[in-house]
């Protein structure tokens, strides 16, 4: 291993210092990353609040939502900057995953947290990409096909369900870690909200709150989805964003749980705005 500790910390750092070259640049897209993410969840809470109140209403998820900016005034140049940055956003993860600049450390808690930035990173690149090509009119694939499709591909290999039904679980850990996290993380802790008063303080956290509790929730059914589909080797049962906020609309007091959600949701997208203003962002420390 020692043959390979030079190369690694050379490579490591000329990305630190293209990084650190770059840091202005970084910091912009990562807080329009921010604010576009944070305008995607309050669309879809703000349908799905729609859907909570009239049985006529669908609700959607990320792609939907992206549709609808498409769908508004200049459309097309509202979603290509919200394209920018989901873009940005992704750079930023990527920046987190691979340069700690964070100081998460190497130990299992930072590991961890690494990676998921990285899966992170991975997710919203899928995102980018379909608004890249909604802009370009060959868009709009469907939003629960992607879980379906990676669901029947490895279904189809050796012990596919098996990890299948991994891949629900982790999801599931994950829902559950973002409930945790919401309750016992100190959320205010990377914003520069020094000078604040206490309540505005207060209410940032409790939209964080509110926010993480509600994806955690959606987080924890698109997993317990994704089980069942393994259970049942029906790849069809595989749902994303909006095949979860259906599965909770259909439950007994469905609308009543959805309207909840519809709020946390709203309100983990405002959060994600206050992080485009507020967020403590360093690429390069």
């Amino acid at each position: 291993m020692a043959l390979f500790d030079a190369p690694v910390r050379e490579a490591r750092h000329h990305a630190r210092s293209t990084v650190r070259e770059a840091s202005p640049a970084v910091q912009g897209l990562a807080r329009l990353g921010y604010a576009a993410k944070g305008m995607v969840y309050v669309i879809i809470g703000f349908v799905a609040a729609q859907a909570a109140l009239s049985r006529g209403e669908q609700v959607t998820g990320s792609e939907g939502a992206l549709s609808t900016i498409l769908d508004q005034p200049f459309g097309k140049v509202l979603l290509g900057i919200v394209a920018l940055g989901l873009a940005g956003y992704v750079l930023w993860r990527v920046v987190q995953a691979l340069l700690d600049p964070e100081h998460k450390g190497g130990g299992v808690k930072g590991i961890g947290a690494r990676v998921g930035y990285g899966i992170s990173a991975f997710v919203y690149a899928g995102l980018t990409l379909e608004a890249v090509r909604m802009v370009r009119g060959s868009g709009g694939g469907g939003q629960g096909s992607g879980a379906q499709h990676w669901s029947a591909m490895v279904m189809d290999k050796p012990f596919g369900r098996i990890a299948v039904g991994l891949a629900g679980a982790a999801i599931i850990g994950y829902g559950l870690y973002e409930i945790y996290r919401a309750f016992k993380s100190d959320l205010a802790k990377r914003l520069n909200l020094e000078g604040s008063p206490v309540a505005t303080r207060r209410r940032v956290v409790g939209l964080g709150k509110a926010g993480m509790t509600a994806r955690g929730v959606v987080f924890c059914i698109i997993g317990w989805l994704v089980i069942t589909a393994a259970l049942r080797y029906d790849p069809s049962r595989a749902q994303g964003l909006q095949g979860a906020l259906v599965t909770l609309r259909e439950a007994a007091y469905g609308r009543y749980l959805l309207g909840l959600v519809a709020l946390g949701l709203i309100a983990y997208g405002i959060f994600q705005l206050v992080k485009a203003r507020y967020r403590i962002i360093r690429p390069a420390s």
